[in-house]
């Protein structure tokens, strides 16, 4: 997780702006407790930031992603430490918080994204690396790497040498021609899109077996073109119109932008602050932003609340320095959400970008 920060205060710009623009909403946040209520009417949530618990012998890290199997575990990944190559990147938990097992040592120094995705009847895991680790792979659930890929080459986006991998901090350039993948998408054909969301600021479409077959987008330069990304963080198949689309969240532009399968711009939304990713559940969207809020979107895009909305306090800190002050975090209010999910019944977990790892149930109520 890597943001600038004339990234973190043009985000606190648009929130002040994006603030005044959207209507009043009536939040009930019930904080006398620690677990308070947070939502508006009908769409409610209990907080339970102490949720996993995990084992004396395994450390949080910085925590980026989590996803959630047709079983109801949870996966969460970590950045991790090239230094500690026995330590895991990703850990797995059971909807009460209980450990089930851990695994994924190849991606310390560089955990960023994780998706499941069933597959004849079984779920696969698809993980992300970037910074040191910069590739992407599919792995069974309990682990067993499938295959591991670095940068298409043959896009021609790229500079030699960016499809190996690890590196090394001293051998660690970053540009548009780096790649830099942070999140995935699936294709309703059973292929995948691959968000190279640090490096090349474009979105990559893979077939079923992993092979590259095309690109969209280009960076945007500073200007706010539709198409163009700034930090295209975080992608997703939205299906809950009649015909399945791509929404992007272009994070550095504060907006969302929606595309074809086949990469044509349809439409663009903004009044986001630093959008990192979406996930959807019936008409329900949910846009994990990182400058202290979770939105949650209804099926026309119109905002219904902004979870654990602590977006002003976070916007001020342009030095962030609460993330690294646990004594300042206040129970149902969020510091950096990167990631959000939700499982089969509605219910949200949240991944935070915080040095010491912290992963929040949202039961809904």
């Amino acid at each position: 997780m890597h943001v600038s920060r004339r990234e973190f205060c043009k985000a606190a710009a648009v929130g002040a702006v994006a603030t005044i623009a959207l209507p009043a909403l009536h939040t009930l946040a019930k904080t006398d407790s620690p677990n308070p209520i947070v939502g508006v009417e009908g769409h409610q949530y209990r907080v339970d930031h102490q949720w996993a618990k995990l084992p004396d012998k395994y450390r949080w890290q910085t925590t980026h992603n989590v996803a959630v199997d047709s079983d109801g575990l949870v996966y969460v990944i970590h950045e991790g430490r090239l230094s500690q190559k026995d330590h895991p990147a990703i850990f797995v938990f059971d909807a009460d918080g209980k450990f089930v097992r851990a695994f994924g040592e190849q991606f310390q120094g560089g955990g960023h994204g994780i998706e499941v995705h069933p597959e004849n009847g079984k779920d696969q895991l698809y993980v992300c690396a970037y910074q040191q680790q910069r590739s992407f792979a599919k792995l069974t659930t309990d682990g067993t790497e499938l295959w591991r890929q670095g940068a298409p080459m043959e896009s021609g986006f790229y500079a030699e040498g960016e499809d190996e991998f690890p590196r090394s901090r001293r051998d660690n350039p970053w540009g548009r021609d780096r790649f830099l993948p942070t999140n995935i998408a699936f294709h309703p054909d059973g292929g995948f899109f691959v968000a190279d969301g640090y490096g090349g600021f474009r979105i990559h479409r893979y077939d079923a077996d992993g092979k590259y077959q095309s690109s969209f987008g280009t960076p945007s330069d500073d200007q706010l073109a539709d198409g163009t990304f700034n930090t295209p963080h975080g992608v997703w198949i939205d299906s809950r119109g009649e015909t399945p689309t791509i929404v992007v969240a272009d994070r550095a532009n504060a907006r969302l932008q929606w595309f074809t399968l086949d990469g044509k711009h349809l439409r663009t939304q903004d009044e986001f602050l630093l959008p990192a990713n979406i996930d959807t559940f019936g008409e329900l969207m949910l846009v994990p932003d990182l400058v202290g809020r979770v939105t949650l979107l209804d099926g026309d895009n119109n905002v219904i609340s902004h979870l654990g909305d602590n977006s002003k306090l976070m916007a001020a800190d342009s030095s962030r320095g609460i993330r690294g002050d646990e004594s300042k975090w206040q129970p149902g209010k969020f510091v950096h959400p990167h990631d959000a999910c939700f499982d089969a019944n509605g219910n949200i977990y949240v991944a935070e970008w915080v040095a010491t790892g912290r992963v929040t149930k949202l039961t809904r109520l």
